[in-house]
C-alpha cells in the first residue's frame, strides 16, 4: 500500500512559522499597518529568509498581510477599503443562504443549530481563542442547512478574509450585545421566520464592519 508523502523540513518549518504568525496578527500583538519585516522575522523564529517569505505570502492569501509594491509586507491598515468590500459581500451572501437553510433544513439541522448556540453562549469571551472557534461554527451550523457546499465555500472563504476586522472591531467596540444579536438571529431561524432572520444577520454583520468606520 502507498503512503501519503510526509512533507519536509523546510515545509513544515513555513508551515510552523505561518501558524505562529497568523496567531500573533489575530491576538493584535502587530499594530494594524505594522511592517512584516521577513528578515527580522526569519531571525526572531530561526528559519531561512525563504522560508519567512513563504509564510508571509501565504498570509497574504488569507488577508492577513499586504504585500506591498517595494516587496514588503505588512499587517493590514483598519480602514482598508477591503474590509467594507468584504463586509458587503458577507451581507449579500449570509442572507440569502440562511433563508436557503431555513427553508430546506431538517430537525437534525435545528438541533444542530441550537446546540452551536448553547456552545457560544457558554464560551467565555475571557479566552477569545476558543470564542472565535465556536463563533465560527456558530455561524456556519446557521447556513449549513442550505444544502449548498458551492456557497458554504464562499462563506469559509470570506469569513477567514474578515476574521481579522472582526476582532479589530470588537476590540474597538466592548460594550456591543454580540450575545443578544446572536441569540434573536437563532430564535428567529428557529421560528422559521426567513424575513426576521436575515433581517438580524445582516444587521449584525453590518455592525462589525461599520466599527472599523473611522479608524
Amino acid at each position: 500500500m502507498s503512503q501519503s508523502p510526509q512533507p519536509d523540513g523546510k515545509q513544515m518549518l513555513s508551515g510552523r512559522m505561518y501558524t505562529a504568525l497568523r496567531e500573533a496578527i489575530l491576538r493584535g500583538e502587530f499594530a494594524p499597518g505594522a511592517a512584516l519585516k521577513p528578515q527580522e522575522l526569519a531571525t526572531r523564529h530561526g528559519v531561512s529568509l525563504p522560508i519567512a517569505r513563504e509564510a508571509l505570502v501565504r498570509l497574504v492569501g488569507d488577508g492577513l498581510a499586504d504585500r506591498l509594491t517595494n516587496r514588503g509586507f505588512a499587517v493590514p491598515s483598519q480602514s482598508d477599503e477591503r474590509w467594507q468590500q468584504i463586509g458587503e459581500a458577507r451581507r449579500i451572501v449570509e442572507p440569502a443562504m440562511l433563508r436557503l437553510a431555513i427553508a430546506r433544513g431538517d430537525l437534525e439541522w435545528e438541533g444542530r443549530v441550537r446546540a452551536a448556540h448553547h456552545r457560544l453562549a457558554r464560551t467565555s469571551f475571557d479566552d477569545p481563542e476558543a470564542w472565535s472557534e465556536v463563533h465560527r461554527l456558530f455561524h456556519r451550523t446557521l447556513l449549513e442547512g442550505s444544502g449548498n457546499a458551492v456557497l458554504l465555500d464562499t462563506f469559509d472563504r470570506l469569513w477567514l478574509a474578515s476574521e481579522l476586522a472582526r476582532r479589530w472591531s470588537g476590540r474597538r467596540n466592548p460594550d456591543r450585545d454580540a450575545a443578544g444579536e446572536h441569540r434573536r438571529i437563532e430564535e428567529a431561524t428557529l421560528a422559521h421566520d426567513a424575513d426576521l432572520a436575515a433581517r438580524l444577520l445582516t444587521e449584525h454583520l453590518t455592525l462589525t464592519t461599520a466599527g472599523l468606520a473611522g479608524s
